[in-house]
C-alpha cells in the first residue's frame, strides 16, 4: 500500500481530525498493515491488545456476548474507522468483540507510538476524555444489559451497578431506587419490577431493610 493512501485514511478518520500535518506523516510511518480473513477476530471482548487498529477496507461487526454465547450487533464499523482506542485510553480490557464480516485490511499502531498522541495525564483533557471512554463502556454495557438479559438479569445488574461494598464486605445499596425508576432503566413496567423485586426477596437474593437500603447478596450475580 503506498503512504499516500495512508495518509489519506488517516485525515479522512475523525478520530484524528485534530492532528496536524507533522503528526499525521509520523503517525503514517508509525503503522504496520495486517490483513484479516472473512470470520476473523480483530479483538476480543474481555482481553487486550495494546494496539489502534485503522480500517482500510472491508466491514468489520462489533458483538458483544453474554455468558451462554448469545450476541448483540452494537455496530457496523466501516473503512476510516478505529478500533481499541477506548482500552488504550484506560488499559481496560475491550468491552466488545469486532469481528472480520468479510477480508480487511487494517493499519495498526502499537501502544507505545499511541500514547505519544495523547495529552498529560494530569492535564483536563484527558481527564474527560477518561470520562468519555467511561460512558461509552456505560452505554455499551446498557445495550447489552436490554438485548441479552431478561427481566430478571436487567434489574438485577441494575442493583449491582448500585451497590456498594461495605467495610464487612456486604453489598449495599444505600441510595433508595424507587420501582419506577429501575422500570425506565430496564424497560419494563413498574408494576413487573415490583413483581421481580418481591421475587428477589423471596430467594433470598435481596434484602430490603427498614430505612430503605438493599442488601444484595452475592447470589445475585447469578443473574447479571
Amino acid at each position: 500500500m503506498m503512504m499516500l493512501t495512508n495518509l489519506e485514511l488517516i485525515r479522512r478518520a475523525p478520530l484524528f481530525a485534530m492532528l496536524t500535518e507533522e503528526q499525521i506523516a509520523a503517525f503514517a510511518n508509525a503503522v504496520v498493515k495486517r490483513r484479516f480473513k472473512r470470520g476473523e477476530t480483530i479483538v476480543e471482548q474481555g482481553k487486550k491488545t495494546d494496539a489502534l487498529f485503522v480500517l482500510v477496507n472491508g466491514r468489520v461487526r462489533v458483538v458483544k456476548a453474554d455468558r451462554d454465547g448469545h450476541e448483540v450487533i452494537l455496530a457496523i464499523l466501516r473503512p476510516g474507522d478505529s478500533i481499541g482506542e477506548m482500552s488504550l485510553i484506560d488499559s481496560l480490557p475491550h468491552s466488545a468483540t469486532v469481528r472480520a464480516e468479510m477480508q480487511t485490511d487494517a493499519l495498526i499502531l502499537g501502544r507505545t507510538e499511541f500514547l505519544r498522541y495523547l495529552p498529560e495525564k494530569t492535564s483536563l483533557a484527558y481527564v474527560v476524555m477518561r470520562g468519555l471512554v467511561q460512558r461509552l463502556r456505560q452505554a455499551d454495557r446498557k445495550i447489552e444489559t436490554l438485548a441479552l438479559l431478561d427481566v430478571y438479569g436487567r434489574v438485577a445488574r441494575v442493583l449491582l451497578d448500585a451497590a456498594e461494598k461495605a467495610p464487612d464486605g456486604v453489598l449495599m445499596i444505600r441510595e433508595k431506587i424507587s420501582h419506577r425508576d429501575i422500570s425506565q432503566m430496564v424497560g419494563a413496567s413498574r408494576e413487573m419490577v415490583s413483581r421481580v423485586m418481591k421475587g428477589l426477596q423471596e430467594r433470598g437474593l435481596i434484602e430490603i431493610q427498614p430505612d430503605g437500603s438493599i442488601v444484595a447478596k452475592e447470589r445475585l450475580t447469578s443473574y447479571d
